[in-house]
């Protein structure tokens, strides 16, 4: 029973570490584009692109 005098705070704190770290991610905005990344992996982007000219040097 003398290990629940420790088990208990200790699971406090990292309740209370856990909930920082999501308030923290919620304020950041890691949370506000959820659809995008999965969208962007199935979005290829077949077209080609233009040759590039050569620049010309400044007169």
């Amino acid at each position: 029973m003398d290990i629940l005098i420790l088990l208990i705070p200790l699971s406090l704190v990292i309740v209370g570490v856990i909930a920082w770290v999501m308030l923290w991610a919620t304020k950041s905005g890691q949370f506000d584009d959820l659809e995008g990344p999965a969208h962007s992996v199935i979005m290829d982007d077949d077209t080609p692109h233009p040759p590039q000219d050569k620049p010309t040097p400044p007169s």
